[in-house]
């Protein structure tokens, strides 16, 4: 078992790719297509099995479960206890930590975004003064 700091460590990191992988499959344009028709079986299929598996790929917070089952198949990483308990204590919390990076990252996102409107809207009106002043010069 790795100390509980380089365990604390790896868990922070292997939230990365996970946070990555689920925010890309569930939010960026690459994946729309699949996405859309994925979100219209979730609403519409007449089978509860059929919709509940649809709807995984529109969620980042379902998708990330299945993601993070992934990581720790593949990586072998326990959190804790060396057993079982280990892995299902790194499944929770590995989910949980990405999750916490989505929302850091979606809050990014949407400031960046409104600093782009009040960055258009201040040329926009820049071009507007501009516009008077000439009109002010020509008469």
């Amino acid at each position: 078992m790795l100390s509980l700091s380089a365990q604390a460590f790896w868990l922070f990191m292997l939230a990365i790719p996970v946070a990555s992988v689920a925010w890309t499959v569930t939010h960026e344009d690459i994946f729309r297509e699949p996405r859309e028709y994925a979100k219209q079986q979730s609403q519409s299929s007449d089978s509860i099995g059929r919709r509940k598996f649809f709807y995984l790929f529109t969620c980042e917070f379902c998708f990330s479960h299945y993601v993070s089952a992934l990581g720790l198949l593949i990586t072998r990483f326990r959190l804790l206890y060396p057993d079982w308990r280990g892995l299902l204590i790194a499944w929770l919390s590995l989910v949980w930590i990405a999750n916490v990076y989505m929302a850091v990252f979606a809050n990014l996102r949407l400031d960046i975004h409104h600093e782009r409107l009040a960055i258009e809207e201040k040329g926009l009106n820049l071009q507007e003064k501009k516009g008077e002043s000439r009109a002010d010069q020509a008469a």
